[in-house]
């Protein structure tokens, strides 16, 4: 028997469900004393913090110090030992996604971008949006069928967001690299998540890319929540509304980029420099 697969909007078509409208929350998720412990070693301690909807919120800190183990956390690639995190969905009730799958978790408007890009290189830049807009249809199914006009439309706005709107037909190898980030990036947000999550997305770009990236995330952040890691604090101090220091695992110090980089202790641990 041939499985039939189908896309998140005919899965719901198919199985509507009420939808109880709530308060907006300020925050759009709540990380909740999360503790995650890999044979005895906890690469999170009671990590308790919250992301305010429409801000564009950094987690830093030194390698090993918990940051992408966190991000697995939301997007439940990984389960934490303790703790859990909740998402308020615009107008809807709280959703708890510890222990979700993590495609459903995508579908409920969370999205991740790794730090490697990773699109399809012989296609076009059109081609790779249009492959995002309908995850879980066969690629070549995909291609072949024409895209509706709201769906070109939609291509059309989010290209102009990344500035790629002149390169749709280019073919996706042939971008430069920031460029390729900045491709997956509108891949991601052609599918309207409310959140949507970056991993170092500056990480090898030059200082105008890394400029032009700082934008993209300040106008991104009008429509979505931007959770990023980085480590590059110009870029932090360009963008951020609000950072969290990790360090071996705990919450460091927390605040605006003008508090966390005032701090003596955030000096010494992570930056480097200060005192005895």
């Amino acid at each position: 028997m041939q499985t039939e697969i189908v896309s998140k909007e005919e899965l719901l078509a198919k199985n509507p469900a009420p939808i109880k409208i709530t308060q907006l929350s300020e925050s759009v998720l709540d990380i909740n004393h999360v503790s995650v412990c890999f044979d005895g070693f906890y690469a999170l301690t009671d990590v308790n913090t919250k992301v305010k909807r429409n801000t564009i919120h950094f987690f830093i800190g030194p390698n090993g110090a918990g940051k992408t183990t966190l991000l697995d956390i939301i997007c439940a690639k990984t389960k934490p030992t303790q703790g859990n995190v909740v998402y308020h969905p615009m107008y809807k009730d709280p959703v708890t996604l510890t222990g979700m799958k993590e495609y459903k978790i995508v579908w409920l408007g969370i999205g991740r971008k790794f730090q490697v890009p990773s699109v399809f290189v012989n296609l076009t830049v059109e081609e790779n949006m249009i492959l995002s807009l309908k995850k879980g249809k066969r690629i070549m199914d995909t291609i072949l069928r024409k895209p509706k006009k709201e769906e070109l439309d939609n291509i059309e706005a989010t290209l102009q967001k990344v500035g790629l709107a002149d390169k749709r037909q280019w073919r996706a190898g042939a971008l430069a690299h920031g460029e390729k980030q900045w491709l997956e990036i509108a891949m991601q947000l052609v599918q309207k998540p409310e959140v949507i999550m970056l991993d170092e997305p500056a990480a090898g770009m030059g200082k105008p890319e890394t400029f032009k990236t700082g934008e993209i995330l300040k106008e991104i952040k009008k429509d979505c929540t931007v959770i990023v890691i980085e480590h590059d604090m110009d870029f932090v101090k360009q963008v951020a509304d609000k950072v969290t220091v990790l360090h071996e695992g705990k919450i460091l110090m927390e605040g605006s980029v003008t508090e966390v980089l005032a701090d003596p202790t955030v000096q010494k641990v992570y930056l480097g420099r200060g005192g005895e």
